[in-house]
């Protein structure tokens, strides 16, 4: 695979013209959802203006933005009241004047190879042939993506992968620029990078911007205004970020809005006496299909019982590879990954990957690194039924074990609710709660804490801890710098 440089293209980026947008008394409530995700919003934006929107999770930020980006009506199953319009007309009829970057990159992509996945919208939107590929080129650079046009989607980083779904957006050269948590799952550097050519972007298009992102301290600089959204309500603050703050910055810390300056407290982890192993991984090593180099070079790690292991490093290094060999669900092409008898003992050592469905999810909890991934049941109630019952507990057992979760990651009031109408955090927090509801004794996690507004944050890091007390195995992979310091007891580096 052919490695390209982490620079910014130098030719301009051009645009569409940039997009007014109007808001009047606009709400939305999703099928099968008695509460409004958002009502009464009134909000307008300049051409050319960029706006940090923030709000506690759940507070319909990333709900805005796919209604900005034409993608909610009445036939997508919701209610809708008041108006939202782009240059005056319903966003849904000018789909092609907004750009949306998701949360979830791999939602994004639809073809094999990066070039081909780049060249696809501008296929769709009748940009002529001879345009096309050297907009790829151009959007591939821009936003410093590591490899050539024929890279295999398949083989990519959920880094790797945003930075992908990014150029697919950068090439269609939108008017309204809509950002839901970007770099959450880039390493610092990447995420540096991303922001970088974000500003370059916005500089030489113009192109309006809606930006969701909890690294506020990161993006202030980006933008012209904050938008602070109330749950189920409307605009509780709208103004200069440095305004904003200054006069509530006290009162939205206090809801979970992230403010610069202001932290989570959270406990540092004691010195601990780590207990017997549980998974031992030696010399282990993962390549996918078709990929021209190892996900995970020969990698040595062994989990014990109250210790907490984080998994740092660049995107593409491993890190989410390796969690997943560690629990049992890749089979490594090199080396092995061993149960000890400790977290094993009716048999002999004997590799994860070769378990039963049932013996897995009562020794090893995974939490994916896209939580969708996780999710079967049609509420969120039933989601925490799923696997104890699976496990063979009492209906009684699985309720009180499904509640308690429910209540401790604030997720009581949407027990009846779809998982997939959730926010990101929202599924996040469940994905979480869903792993360990079979209080198994090794917990994987891959990003846990990313879409958390600064109260959740504070209640998953304080779960995690936790579980690492309580006697787990505890591995984390993360690019939180703030939840290694509050958790980890060790960590592992790769790349």
């Amino acid at each position: 695979m052919r490695t390209r440089p982490h620079e910014p293209v130098n030719a301009p980026v051009g645009a569409a013209a940039p997009v007014a947008v109007d808001l009047r008394g606009w709400g939305w409530r999703h099928g099968g959802r008695h509460a409004w995700a958002l009502r009464g919003v009134d909000l307008r934006l300049a051409p050319g203006e960029r706006v940090l929107l923030l709000g506690p999770s759940g507070a319909g930020k990333s709900t805005l933005l796919s209604a900005l980006a034409g993608l909610l009506d009445a036939g997508s199953g919701g209610e809708q009241e008041g108006a939202l319009t782009l240059d005056g007309r319903p966003a849904a009829e000018v789909r092609s004047r907004a750009g949306l970057v998701l949360q979830d990159p791999e939602a994004a992509l639809v073809m094999a190879r990066a070039g081909d996945d780049v060249a696809f919208g501008l296929e769709n939107r009748g940009v002529p042939t001879d345009e096309i590929w050297p907009r790829v080129d151009e959007a591939l650079l821009s936003v410093g993506f590591p490899y050539g046009p024929d890279a295999p989607t398949a083989a990519l980083s959920g880094g790797e992968q945003q930075r992908l779904a990014l150029a697919g957006i950068v090439a269609l050269r939108p008017g309204l620029l809509l950002l839901d948590e970007v770099t959450a799952n880039l390493d610092p550097d990447g995420a540096a990078l991303v922001r970088q050519v974000l500003a370059e972007v916005l500089d030489a298009s113009g192109a309006t911007a809606v930006v969701v992102e909890h690294r506020v301290e990161q993006v202030v600089d980006l933008v012209h205004r904050a938008v602070v959204l109330e749950p189920g309500g409307g605009v509780a603050e709208d103004g200069p970020p440095a305004e904003v703050f200054g006069r509530a910055g006290a009162r939205l810390a206090a809801r979970g809005v992230w403010v610069p300056g202001r932290r989570p407290v959270v406990r540092r982890p004691a010195p601990v006496t780590a207990g017997p192993a549980l998974v031992r991984a030696e010399e282990v090593a993962f390549r996918y299909p078709a990929a021209h180099r190892e996900a995970l070079p020969a990698t040595d790690l062994t989990l014990c019982a109250g210790e907490a292991v984080a998994i740092t490093g660049p995107n593409g290094s491993g890190k989410s590879t390796l969690a997943l060999c560690l629990a049992g669900l890749l089979r490594p092409t090199g080396g092995d990954v061993v149960a000890q008898p400790a977290l094993d003992p009716p048999r002999p050592a004997r590799p994860p990957w070769r378990w039963r469905g049932r013996d897995l999810v009562t020794r090893i909890g995974t939490v994916f690194q896209d939580p969708e991934h996780q999710f079967v049941a049609s509420t969120v109630r039933g989601e925490l039924l799923v696997g104890p019952r699976h496990a063979g507990a009492t209906v009684t057992a699985a309720a009180h074990r499904a509640d308690e979760l429910l209540d401790r990651l604030g997720l009581a009031r949407l027990a009846a609710a779809n998982p997939f109408t959730l926010s990101g955090g929202e599924k996040r927090r469940l994905s979480v709660a869903t792993a360990i509801a079979t209080a198994p004794k090794v917990v994987v996690t891959d990003e846990p804490t990313y879409g958390q507004d600064a109260l959740t944050w504070g209640a998953l890091a304080e779960l995690l801890a936790d579980l690492r007390d309580a006697g787990c195995a505890l591995l984390t992979v993360t690019h939180d710098e703030q939840l290694v310091g509050a958790i980890a007891d060790r960590r592992l580096a790769l790349g």
